[in-house]
């Protein structure tokens, strides 16, 4: 590794390897939450360490209940823009999303292979998030014709039904998930034209941390994805009662959190979305026809119908 500078040696802080072969301070990754289309830093001043596996240690911030607060806050700002949009023009949205996904490839399976993952797995995994915002960005402007129709009455009346976003959805990346599990829930969510405050994984926070800074380049409007790294057991109980969400997706939610997860939901009447029985928190979980109907989409719909009068 070559000597170390007096500087070094004097803040003791660790070196790296460059190119050449020459030792260099190391830059640690910080990051910071992800809230409105910025990058702010946890307002409680708190971080934690995530030790690497390829070596090193990534600092985390530490969500409070006020950095909820002000999530929940630019959130409940962008829901009524975001569902005015047009159905293509989110489809759109989430395709360029997925577009800078494969820029960002390298970087998210280095995330992966960080956490744990081998080099094979991560590959694939990352391919297959990619895939699944691709194929979620395809269902915007064919929901309306799926879901939505006319209905026969027995009166002089056109009747239809078209569906309409539920607002405000908290969700969770699945811990042994943490990318292709958060992209499947959050995708869902975006497509049917809500908009989401995401708890990243407390294990594995890194994907959820490029996945935001890809976010905050792309054409995602500000407010329409808040992202969380926080302590799940500190901040889900605060988060499952906070009045002003509509709904949440509790896949990611771990068992000895689910229950008081639904207890806190059912206070204040919001939509809840969990896992199916006997389905485990793991990244098969979202493979084949469980992860690629369009449930996600549909857990957090809301069905209007129209009573239009006609003849004399």
């Amino acid at each position: 590794m070559g000597k170390k500078s007096k500087r070094s040696e004097k803040l003791n802080l660790p070196l790296s390897i460059d190119n050449e072969g020459a030792p260099r301070i190391e830059v640690r990754r910080t990051a910071k939450l992800f809230i409105g289309g910025g990058f702010p830093r946890s307002e409680s001043g708190r971080s934690r360490e995530v030790q690497l596996a390829k070596g090193g240690v990534a600092n985390i911030a530490g969500g409070s209940r006020k950095d909820l607060r002000e999530a929940v806050r630019v959130a409940r700002g962008a829901a009524e823009p975001w569902a005015a949009k047009t159905a293509m023009v989110r489809g759109q949205i989430l395709y360029r999303v997925a577009e800078l996904m494969e820029g960002r490839a390298a970087q998210f399976r280095d995330d992966l292979i960080n956490h744990g993952s081998s080099k094979s797995d991560a590959t694939a995994e990352v391919a297959a998030a990619i895939d699944r915002m691709v194929w979620f960005a395809g269902w915007p402007d064919k929901l309306s014709a799926v879901l939505g129709g006319t209905n026969p009455v027995a009166s002089s009346h056109f009747v239809f039904t078209l569906p309409e976003p539920t607002g405000v959805i908290a969700c969770m990346a699945p811990e042994h998930s943490p990318l292709l599990g958060l992209v499947s829930r959050l995708g869902g969510i975006l497509a049917g034209g809500n908009v989401a405050i995401v708890l990243a994984s407390e294990s594995a926070p890194l994907p959820a941390v490029t996945l935001a800074e890809t976010l905050a380049v792309s054409d995602v409007p500000a407010g329409v994805v808040n992202i969380i790294t926080a302590r799940r057991a500190e901040l889900l109980p605060h988060l499952v009662r906070h009045a002003d969400i509509d709904g949440f997706d509790l896949w990611g939610c771990p068992d000895e959190l689910l229950v008081e997860a639904e207890q806190g939901a059912a206070e204040h009447v919001a939509r809840v979305a969990r896992r199916p029985h006997g389905v485990k928190d793991r990244a098969d979980a979202f493979d084949g026809e469980r992860g690629e109907r369009i449930d996600g989409i549909t857990a957090f719909l809301e069905m209007k119908t129209v009573w239009h009068p006609i003849g004399s």
